[in-house]
């Protein structure tokens, strides 16, 4: 069943106490024209309605209930408004599986029958574009005709928003409690389809499904809604650390960066910075790309913007040839043409200049133009004067159809009047220059990633009940199962430590040796590595010593003329399936903490995207005279994740590290398979 009745009614059935009185106000102040059904069983009115003693006997269609009584009740009210063919319902109610009461929810949905619920444990929403407000509390959404929703899990950041006052176009706030049955990903699926929603802001905890949010992210990806998330859990305490490295770089958070990143989801790290994104995005949609032009009369804003950009992947490039002289022939001698511009006080309070200047900027090509400019808000003060650099900035930004925004460096010092009147022609009222930044930032983000015309990968449900006990491979083994899959090892075989110089004549010198096990599979660690050994007797001493941990030993030919090492793993995840982990290598992979994420399946155009975002790829790609053998490198990669793909609910661990990055090629000098 569609959620079209639920978030869109025409007929509402609000069946409680004073939560329902509350809501039924909201939802009369929004302007609701449809029929309203107030339940109770004693009193005679709820919010100026009169009311019917049970859901029985309500005469007509509902299109969506708020149910506001205690948990037992509810499972009955639900059962007899499925019954009535009610379009949906918000559970008000705690005290479900969130509590421990997983039997009493399936109850519940069971009583549904398929009748979709916000809920349990949920606050409802606020709909500005439909007049209705299934809501128990103040909020200051205002009747819209167009505007950005906001989904949460979180019933009080939800009120958070809808009682803001920053000049957010927020149209709907919908927050979903427990998601026992409507999930953020039908959420977004219903939403993003909305022609009246200009952007979607999600607070996500969790997320109960991966496949249905990539199908409904992929969606809204199709119909150009620009979708932004803020998601708890970056600092993640419970994360597991097992024998492998990829375990303790891929904790669940970076596999949700690598979910959003996939389908141009843009990331925020603030409620703010949220908050000013989805206005930005409001105010024109997303960017092509974040090349940025600053004006502001004072030299100490221009040096502090260009100072917060370093964190942000916006740039502020210089004028073009053609811009500089006409910049400069609006200003004095005394004005130096950099980006940012200071363009000094010589022209305050002269709207004529203000604009010609303005328009001699924005005419640069920038994908943005912002003007830093606080107005005083003190009751003592008069902000006539900066009114008029307003005005002129507005004008030269219409009068060259540029997309520019205003943005005051503190958030009072962007006064509400000017905000609307800055609304009103389409023009973001921006609030805090840093959040300013995240906004173009995330807005370049969408914009790119939608002008990709590679396919998307899809992801899928996790293969689950495959093996039964764990396998631990010996290196050798393992790096034999990966060659069969395209992933260069190299040579070497393996012997008895009375072999080993026999083994290591046949092969040549230099070689490495290993100690060949099953149970010691961090082996640097106990001295099970000698690496560079160049002579018989070298092979003989190692080979003695690592005989007392094994009676095996693997003896291969030493890879020389690295000029990088990476790990290349793969991480099993409940909720994400196969997971890929690019990162440093070596001895570097726990210091530098230098790794990127990526869902399986995958594609190579997301493979190279990912190796860029390493520090360490400058190795690779050339770092004081030498450089590696890129194509390698992410033939490699695919090599695993082929091996992946192929081992699919078998694979426990998986690390090859390192993957030495030679001029021409790429070996795989370790490896650690645990299979189930």
């Amino acid at each position: 069943m569609t959620l079209t009745r639920l978030l869109n009614p025409k007929s509402i059935a609000f069946v409680g106490g004073n939560e329902c009185a509350i809501a039924i106000r909201r939802t009369l102040e929004l302007g609701f024209t449809g029929k309203i059904w107030a339940v109770h069983p004693k009193r005679e009115e709820l919010g100026g309605v009169t009311t019917v003693k049970s859901v029985e006997e309500i005469d007509g269609d509902i299109d969506s209930a708020f149910i506001a009584v205690k948990r037992e009740p509810t499972v009955e009210i639900v059962r007899v408004l499925s019954k009535k063919a009610c379009g949906g319902a918000v559970i008000y109610a705690a005290g479900f599986a969130e509590a421990g009461a997983t039997e009493l929810q399936d109850e519940l949905l069971k009583a549904a029958n398929g009748m979709p619920l916000l809920g349990p444990n949920c606050y409802g929403f606020v709909n500005g574009l439909s007049h209705a407000a299934l809501w128990p509390d103040e909020h200051g959404i205002q009747i819209r005709e167009t505007g950005v929703a906001i989904i949460t899990q979180s019933g009080n950041i939800a009120c958070n928003f809808a009682m803001s006052n920053r000049a957010l176009p927020l149209a709907c706030v919908f927050a979903i409690g427990n998601q026992a049955d409507v999930d953020m990903a039908r959420m977004l699926e219903a939403l993003c389809t909305d022609d009246r929603i200009t952007a979607i802001g999600l607070h996500v905890e969790g997320l109960k499904d991966i496949e249905a949010f990539a199908k409904a992210a992929t969606l809204a990806r199709k119909y150009k809604k620009p979708v932004i998330a803020l998601k708890t859990g970056r600092s993640e305490q419970g994360a597991k650390v097992t024998m492998s490295h990829t375990s303790s770089l891929a904790g669940a958070d970076t596999l949700y960066d690598a979910l959003f990143e996939r389908y141009g989801i843009a990331r925020m790290t603030s409620v703010t910075a949220f908050a000013e994104t989805l206005k930005f995005l409001h105010h024109g949609g997303p960017l092509k790309s974040a090349r940025l032009v600053s004006m502001s009369c004072s030299g100490g804003e221009a040096a502090l913007i260009a100072d917060m950009s370093l964190t942000k992947k916006v740039s502020f490039p210089p004028f073009d040839e053609t811009t500089k002289p006409l910049v400069a022939s609006t200003l004095n001698e005394f004005v130096t043409i950099d980006n940012p511009l200071d363009y000094h006080t010589f022209i305050w309070g002269d709207e004529d200049k203000l604009q010609n200047t303005f328009m001699a900027v924005l005419g640069g090509g920038f994908d943005v133009g912002m003007l830093i400019l606080d107005l005083p808000t003190h009751p003592h003060m008069n902000p006539a004067a900066w009114w008029k650099t307003a005005r002129a900035f507005r004008r030269a930004s219409e009068l060259q159809s540029a997309r520019a925004v205003i943005v005051s460096s503190l958030h009072e010092s962007m006064p509400l009047d000017l905000a609307t009147d800055l609304a009103n022609s389409n023009m973001a009222p921006m609030m805090g220059l840093d959040d300013c930044l995240a906004a173009f930032e995330a807005a370049a983000f969408i914009g790119e990633n939608w002008g990709r015309e590679e396919p998307l990968s899809l992801i899928r449900h996790p293969i689950e009940g495959r093996g039964t006990a764990e396998v631990a491979m010996t290196e050798h083994r393992g790096k034999l199962l990966l060659r069969q899959f395209g992933l260069n090892i190299p040579e070497g075989s393996v012997c008895t430590p009375a072999e080993a110089v026999a083994t290591a004549n046949s092969l040549g010198y230099p070689v490495a040796i290993k100690i060949s096990s099953t149970t010691i599979l961090h082996k640097t660690e106990m001295g099970g590595v000698a690496l560079n050994l160049k002579t018989a007797a070298e092979v003989e001493a190692a080979a003695s010593r690592m005989s007392k941990l094994s009676n095996e030993l693997l003896i291969e030919k030493m890879v020389e003329g690295a000029v990088a090492e990476l790990i290349v793993g793969v991480k099993s995840d409940a909720q994400f399936g196969l997971a890929l982990v690019i990162g440093a290598g070596g001895i570097f992979t726990e210091l530098l903490k230098d790794s990127v994420s990526l869902l399986l399946p995958t594609s190579r155009e997301e493979i190279i995207r990912a190796l860029k975002k390493l520090r360490s790829w400058k190795l690779v790609e050339g770092f004081r005279g030498k450089s590696g053998d890129q194509q390698a490198v992410v033939s490699a990669i695919e090599s695993i994740a082929k091996f992946a793909a192929a081992h699919e609910g078998l694979i426990d661990e998986l690390d090859v590290n390192p993957l030495f990055v030679l001029p021409h090629g790429a070996i795989a000098a370790d490896a650690l398979v645990k299979l189930r």
